[in-house]
């Protein structure tokens, strides 16, 4: 669904995924989306009221310097860099993927367990573009949920220029490599009760 931020240009709520249990994930949980330094006034206030939780900002801190996050100083505005600085140069898609999953695990799962401990109201995560850094975080987590490949590359590929090709590589990379994405995640320091209450929070 997408959301009415006026400004941003791929944001969305990855609400209404079908899992394999049976549930589907919950709108108003995830909300994904590229940078808010181009959010106007109206998007401002349109995210204000969404009273949203935690917003990741997975962007390094060098862009947040020269963009800063018209959010940086609440409460809810955390910067979590996704990846270390030029980490995903030198590689072309969707093998700056899988290279972003195997050279930042600690760091990835450092991310990811922010959103178990955030407060109540929907997890915000963003980038600049709101495709790269960002569909790979949603990916994980939507897995952690249960949501199949095909619909995570599905959810992936509304965002343009993308295409879905790219996530089904990524997740089968991530299965073959590093035994899925539980195991990713708990060997990147996740505890099982994170990664629970991360698909808690996300399954209606």
């Amino acid at each position: 669904m997408k959301l009415v931020w006026e400004g941003c240009l791929n944001g969305r709520d990855v609400g209404g995924l079908l899992s394999a249990d049976g549930r589907r994930t919950r709108y108003g949980a995830l909300l994904r989306s590229d940078s808010h330094t181009r959010l106007t006034a109206e998007g401002i206030a349109a995210v204000r009221a969404a009273g949203i939780g935690r917003i990741l900002d997975l962007r390094w801190a060098r862009e947040t310097a020269l963009e800063p996050s018209p959010f940086a100083d609440d409460p809810m505005y955390r910067n979590a860099p996704l990846i270390a600085e030029l980490a995903e140069q030198g590689t072309t898609m969707p093998d700056a993927y899988r290279t972003m999953l195997d050279d930042n695990q600690r760091q990835i799962t450092g991310v990811f367990v922010q959103l178990s401990d955030a407060p109540p109201g929907p997890l915000a995560v963003h980038c600049s573009a709101g495709r790269d850094r960002t569909g790979v975080l949603v990916a994980l987590a939507l897995s952690v949920a249960g949501v199949p490949p095909a619909s995570i590359a599905a959810d992936y590929a509304l965002t343009e220029g993308c295409s879905g090709d790219t996530i089904l590589r990524t997740l089968a990379h991530l299965e073959n490599r590093h035994g899925g994405v539980f195991t990713y995640l708990t060997k990147g320091g996740a505890s099982r009760t994170q990664l629970s209450q991360v698909r808690d929070r996300l399954l209606s």
